[in-house]
């Protein structure tokens, strides 16, 4: 039997406030077990562009990226953001390093190629992109890595890459060694039935469960390639996916994503 691995996720909506941001820390602190957090950037980059004179250009929820925006996200997320976090977390008792992919050129990415939209310097992640050696080896140290948005080209380029895919790319990269839960935390308890009503968590979706609730519009909008995404790392060798509240994460109501 593999020995477990939790890989988390967290987004904006944390990450900007900073009284929540520190509980979620202190409750990662009571998971057991070896853990590795992944987090999104939050507001304060686009602020500071904006505080700049520059707006932030998103296309279908991502950013484009030139490289004056590319130097700020780098200031946020992998600078003050992420040794945010480390500092948290080392209060809460948890040994934390924070790292973008090219520490230790943990994750490789590629540019992603001009197609009908230019979106800069963004990366996309191939199947060998993690340095899983590398990370094992952290692992085996207790040391809990955590990873910001930005990752590296192996040629000197730094690249913004989408956090729930760094999130996926490294529970699917590490599945093989690890019985790899991948939680993927918000500002909801899970999966909802009525998105008007908090309480209709949907507790457990298998692959086909999925299908229905989707081509009844149950599962809708964004929820979509959030969970379309979960479905793939479960056939890709993830034991198991969650999606729950980040306040939340040492409690029961949740939603829990199974091939079968």
């Amino acid at each position: 039997m593999s020995e477990g691995l939790k890989i988390f996720k967290i987004g904006g909506g944390i990450i900007d406030d900073d009284a929540q941001l520190q509980r979620f820390l202190r409750e990662l602190a009571q998971v057991p077990g070896r853990k590795l957090l992944v987090h999104g950037g939050g507001k304060g980059a686009s602020q500071m562009l904006r505080d700049l004179g520059q707006e932030s250009q998103m296309v279908q929820g991502r950013r484009i990226t030139d490289t004056a925006t590319l130097d700020i996200v780098t200031m946020f997320y992998a600078g003050k953001t992420n040794k945010q976090v480390v500092a948290g977390l080392q209060a809460a008792g948890v040994n934390a390093l924070g790292l973008s992919g090219a520490d230790g050129n943990a994750i490789r990415a590629v540019r992603r190629p001009v197609r009908d939209i230019d979106y800069g310097f963004v990366g996309d992640l191939p199947a060998d992109a993690v340095n899983v050696p590398l990370l094992r080896q952290l692992l085996e140290t207790n040391l809990l890595p955590v990873f910001c948005a930005i990752t590296h080209d192996g040629a000197g380029q730094l690249l913004n890459t989408n956090a729930d895919t760094i999130a996926s790319v490294l529970a699917c990269a590490l599945a093989p060694h690890y019985a790899v839960e991948l939680h993927y935390c918000f500002e909801k308890d899970g999966v909802l039935r009525d998105v008007d009503d908090d309480a209709s968590v949907i507790p457990q979706i298998t692959a086909a469960e999925y299908q229905e609730l989707k081509a009844a519009g149950i599962i809708a909008a964004g929820m979509v390639p959030k969970l379309d995404n979960a479905f793939a790392a479960l056939e890709a060798g993830v034991a198991r996916v969650v999606i729950e509240h980040a306040l939340r994460i040492n409690e029961p109501v949740k939603t829990v994503l199974c091939r079968n």
